[in-house]
């Protein structure tokens, strides 16, 4: 699944197109490498995202096309 997919579906970032924008202004990093939105996310990965003055990182455990939001929080942990 591409990571601005997976950021939207997942519920870490509410839009997919502002996901697409903080990935091209190099906001988003996985595995300690910046990528482009395009990137497919793979379990065990580790996304760190930040926007503004917050940081969040979390480690990739499950990948799902669609999930609800009481499931989203499901698909990774929190560091």
């Amino acid at each position: 699944m591409r990571l601005d997919k997976y950021l939207k579906v997942t519920r870490l970032i509410k839009r997919r197109t502002v996901a697409n924008e903080a990935c091209d202004a190099g906001r988003v990093t996985v595995n300690d490498k910046v990528v482009r939105a395009s990137y497919n996310v793979k379990v065990d990965d580790i996304i760190e995202i930040n926007l503004g003055t917050k940081s969040l990182k979390v480690k990739v455990t499950n990948i799902s096309e669609y999930t609800n939001k009481e499931n989203a929080a499901d698909n990774y942990i929190v560091l």
